[in-house]
């Protein structure tokens, strides 16, 4: 049976049960945090919490969330196993780096950038960064990334994204272990996935094309279906620049046009992001981790989506997604 990894150790493919297929802990902005803690406050009422909050997820009968924090999300896996332990569900987590512009400085005179200086090609440190989480673990904690993440937002392709993207396609036929990238769909980028990621080898099929659900052009999201990708609707309860409908609708339109198959489902939630404002979150009502569950799923019901399909793209496609895992 077909295993993957999960910060409480492996667990077989079929186990997965229903999964939410983007979803964070925490979200933190690191430095911040070590030099101004008061916002963030006692660190174990954070983790009780976020352990209420988790276990009431899996009350809902979800049994797994796949966590794509990576490095400029402020990972920290040991916070993430105390929570693991206290909690009836699998968490996910991931390798990568999250820019949508330059890479972080540690990386400026490191690998390719010292190419033109030494006259020779460098390789770059973030692949063997990426494939020792991903083969040893992480930071001496032992748990083992099961899958690589990267972004591109309305920036576009700037040399720092792409820079990451190939790391990210390097770790991956090394590993063998799947993508997700965070995508402005709105500017069309994931064609630009697309050309950067085939360029390197990477099977469109193991790559979840982060936030599609942004967009309603229907036709731009079966375009990338078509071409192979699975599609992130993964923002449910985000509701600042579309509704609820718009979002709602979507997923409906592209399951009636035969997509269940090329999709996953999440809402991007957490326990507690940073980058938010104290009382931001009371515009956002919908935004947390059982929106799906409580309004999502009831309302494309009424229009027609069918059980099968909602297990399909609940189940069955995170199931694929990572039991196909092979080196190249």
């Amino acid at each position: 049976m077909p295993q993957v990894q999960t910060v409480r150790g492996p667990v077989d493919t079929a186990e997965l049960g229903q999964t939410l297929m983007h979803e964070h802990v925490f979200v933190l902005s690191a430095d911040v945090q070590q030099n101004y803690p008061e916002e963030w406050g006692d660190e174990d009422q954070r983790v009780s919490d976020a352990v209420d909050k988790l276990n009431r997820l899996a009350g809902v009968g979800v049994r797994t969330i796949v966590d794509p924090t990576v490095i400029g999300l402020g990972r920290y896996i040991p916070r993430i196993q105390r929570i693991a332990e206290q909690v009836d569900l699998n968490i996910v987590v991931a390798t990568g780096c999250y820019t949508y512009d330059d890479v972080p400085f540690f990386f400026h005179y490191r690998g390719p950038a010292l190419n033109a200086a030494v006259g020779a090609e460098v390789p770059d440190p973030m692949v063997d960064m990426f494939v020792r989480d991903i083969e040893e673990g992480i930071a001496g904690t032992g748990v083992r990334a099961a899958f690589l993440k990267c972004a591109i937002d309305h920036q576009g392709m700037t040399p720092g994204v792409e820079r990451v993207m190939r790391a990210v396609a390097l770790a991956h036929r090394r590993t063998g272990v799947p993508i997700t990238v965070h995508t402005h769909p709105d500017s069309r980028q994931g064609l630009m996935v697309k050309k950067v990621l085939g360029e390197e080898g990477v099977d469109p099929g193991r790559v979840v094309l982060g936030h599609s659900g942004d967009t309603t052009d229907v036709d731009h999201l079966c375009e990338l279906a078509d071409a192979g990708f699975v599609l992130g609707m993964d923002r449910f309860g985000i509701n600042l620049d579309t509704t609820f409908e718009a979002r709602a609708d979507t997923l409906v339109e592209m399951c009636r046009r035969g997509y269940s198959e090329r999709m996953v489902l999440s809402q991007d939630a957490s326990c507690y992001i940073d980058w938010l404002a104290p009382g931001v979150m009371d515009l956002l009502p919908q935004w947390h981790y059982t929106h799906i569950h409580d309004d999502v799923l009831p309302y494309v019901r009424e229009r027609g989506v069918t059980e099968e399909q909602i297990e399909t793209m609940l189940v069955a496609n995170p199931r694929r997604y990572f039991e196909n895992v092979g080196v190249y």
